[in-house]
């Protein structure tokens, strides 16, 4: 490996970026949950427990409660205060603004502070036109029956509202579900009196059936009936007269005074705070929309290519065995950095081989372990293996190192933990036998998979890769042979120069080379080697940002392909498109996805619509994996870690490609990850039940 990889480091700026701005978007989001779809049923009406105080059973409308004392007012005789709950709204509020402009009446307007800060120009219209504004809370919510802290809340917010609208507060309020001061009993009389120690008057409505012509406060919500009703007051208007509260109850002062600019300030914030929320639902609405259509798309279209995929094996297709039999001698080449735990194991698994025309090349990248010893052993046995050293220099050295030493026609390369099946290389090396194929993907199973996290990655490699394996092959744009299992044609390798060390996903940008150089590159399933996977979250992730790392340093290397003509051009249409969009864009949007997927749990009115859709999904997904295994010939027994996959792994992977992506934007420069080998694969790949288990996985020299 280059000495630029070996000195670099992963970039850390981006996780103080997400730390900082994550935060915010989520809590916008909830934010706006909380002001559109409340769960805490706050905006239910509870039933009275007993009526208002003496005192307040004949008041006006019009009241301020301090203590026991309650102090009250009304309109006067001839004086109607029109009062209307709610908005500002789109569509009703202009209407009712032009209609009392026309009959030259005021009236008060109980905003919404969530409407208000949705609609600042509505706020400003009602202002500019001389009318009186009052608080309905933020949400609407019933203020009696809150908590203290919400009830604190909603009249704060409100306030910030209308001081970002148009720099004012007001002093009179509307308790949201209540009319007459009848109404305000049991617990809203607690919430009046507290309303009223904060300076706020509580306007209620005048009963039904009032005599206009004592005065009356009428209380209408901004609907097409409230419309219609002013409408019919007005036209009917005789002598009465149209104002606002204050106005009408002789208030010295306006209820709306300015507000200092640091309350402005703070009232614009919270107006963009909720658009952002608000923009940030309506996005997610439609990223999530073409998210699910596009994941239910692509599980659909792996089952159907991996059933043409199945429908091509039963039939003759070009590069299968029927066209010759390869029995030709095979170089194996087998870089190794302190492999010491399995490099013995994956000899004896070649040297067992039932193809036994073996030349077996071990390339010690500067180990410094026992691995040159124990690979020694080996070739002091048996003259097929051979050992060459080189100091450190990466995998895509060791490689190309090893194939100046190459003398078959045929090379397989492999890593240095990998333990083969005996017909292994028999199999992966036939479908060479059309002069078309350049290389061959074989069939890599996990053989750690005892405990959790090794499920999830058999399930992954099962589930994922092979399936995409059996797709790619259909469509002609195979874009990995993998290192732990794959077969080359000599003649190729050289053609494109061996393995470029440009990126740290040598194996990936070797396939799109290959491709690029008019190669055909097959999947053959039954080629079966057997790998040792993470054991660590810690080692996962490090592999994991070298794989996404390096996939994205080739894509962008072999970006070219897109616009070339026969295989290479089929290859970067295709293949370069699906890793795009499934394996980079997808996966940074997934997070926000899932997040976006619990807030609908929560906060819309039909929670269970949200929970049986994710559960909808989920079902496909064992569906499709079942199948999957059962392609591979694996039992289903895995699949009941499938759900946890999705919510513990799979959000793991999806920081993974954050961190590459990031990573790779940036120029930062990675070095390579290697994982500790611990040598299990084999004894634990021999525990697995199926029908693998009739192959012999450990094998004698």
């Amino acid at each position: 490996m280059a000495a630029r990889h070996k000195q670099a480091r992963a970039p850390r700026a981006h996780w103080l970026f997400l730390a900082l701005t994550l935060p915010v978007l989520f809590g916008a989001l909830l934010f706006q949950g909380w002001t559109e779809n409340e769960v805490d049923g706050s905006k239910t009406k509870r039933s009275c427990d007993q009526p208002v105080p003496r005192a307040a059973a004949d008041a006006g409308p019009v009241l301020s409660v301090d203590g026991d004392r309650v102090r009250s007012a009304a309109m006067p005789a001839g004086t109607v205060a029109l009062t209307y709950d709610g908005g500002p709204d789109p569509y009703w509020t202009p209407r009712l603004l032009t209609l009392l402009k026309k009959h030259r009446a005021h009236a008060t307007f109980f905003l919404s502070g969530a409407d208000a800060a949705q609609y600042p120009d509505l706020v400003r219209q009602i202002r500019d036109e001389g009318h009186e504004i009052g608080s309905h809370s933020y949400t609407g919510a019933d203020l009696g029956n809150a908590s203290g802290v919400r009830r604190a809340l909603e009249l704060r917010l409100t306030q910030g509202a209308f001081a970002g609208a148009d720099g004012f507060r007001t002093k009179l309020l509307r308790m949201p579900m209540t009319t007459t001061v009848a109404t305000l009993c049991g617990a809203e009389w607690p919430a009046v009196q507290r309303a009223s120690a904060h300076g706020y008057l509580v306007v209620a409505a005048d009963r039904s059936g009032r005599d206009p012509s004592d005065g009356l406060v009428r209380q209408f919500s901004q609907t097409s009936l409230a419309y219609r009703e002013t409408a019919g007051l007005l036209a009917d208007r005789g002598a009465r007269r149209f104002t606002t509260i204050s106005d009408g109850i002789g208030a010295d002062a306006s209820a709306m005074s300015d507000v200092a600019a640091p309350d402005r300030w703070a009232g614009t914030a919270l107006i963009w705070f909720q658009w952002l929320g608000r923009g940030f639902v309506s996005a997610l609405t439609w990223v999530l929309t073409i998210a699910a259509a596009l994941g239910l798309i692509r599980l659909l279209v792996l089952v159907l290519f991996a059933r043409a995929h199945v429908r091509r094996l039963e039939r003759q297709r070009p590069g299968a065995p029927w066209l010759r039999e390869i029995r030709d001698p095979v170089t194996v080449l087998v870089p190794a950095y302190n492999e010491e735990a399995g490099i013995g194991t994956t000899l004896r698994s070649l040297l067992a081989s039932t193809h036994e025309r073996l030349q077996i090349i071990v390339i010690d990248d500067g180990s410094s372990d026992r691995t040159v010893e124990i690979a020694n052993g080996y070739a002091e046995q048996d003259t097929r293996v051979q050992v060459v050293c080189q100091p450190n220099a990466g995998k895509a050295a060791a490689l190309n190192h090893g194939l100046a030493y190459a003398r078959c026609p045929y090379v397989v390369m492999v890593d240095a933990d990998t333990v083969f099946e005996p017909d292994a290389i028999a199999r992966l090396i036939q479908p060479l036998a059309h002069p078309a194929v350049g290389a061959v993907s074989g069939n890599t199973k996990v053989g750690n998979r005892t405990r959790l996290l090794g499920r999830w990655q058999h399930l992954e490699y099962v589930f994922g890769f092979n399936l995409d394996r059996r797709m790619f092959e259909v469509l002609e744009c195979m874009p990995t042979v993998p290192g732990a299992i794959g077969a080359f044609r000599l003649d190729a390798l050289m053609g494109v120069g061996g393995l470029s060390e440009d990126t740290l996903a040598e194996d990936t940008d070797l396939t799109m080379a290959l491709w690029r150089a008019g190669w055909r590159v097959v999947y053959e399933e039954n080629a079966i080697a057997w790998t040792e996977v993470p054991t660590s979250l810690r080692q996962l992730w490090r592999q994991r940002y070298r794989w996404c790392y390096g996939t994205l340093q080739a894509m962008w290397k072999h970006r070219g392909a897109v616009r070339e003509v026969g295989h290479a051009g089929r290859f970067g249409r295709r293949g370069l498109t699906y890793l795009l969009l499934f394996q980079v864009l997808l996966p940074l949007l997934a997070p926000i996805i899932d997040v976006f997927m619990l807030y609908s749990a929560l906060f819309t009115d039909n929670p269970v619509k949200s929970v049986a859709t994710w559960l909808g999904f989920l079902t496909v997904q064992l569906v499709v994996a079942a199948y999957a295994l059962r392609l591979d010939g694996e039992r289903r027994r895995p699949l009941w870690s499938l759900p946890f996959q999705l919510l513990v792994y799979r959000q793991l992977m999806y920081l993974v490609v954050l961190q590459s992506v990031v990573a790779f934007v940036t120029g930062s420069r990675l070095k390579w990850q290697r994982m500790h080998r611990s040598g299990t694969a084999a004894a634990a790949a021999q525990h697995i039940g199926g029908p693998h288990d009739r192959r012999s996985l450990t094998v004698t020299r």
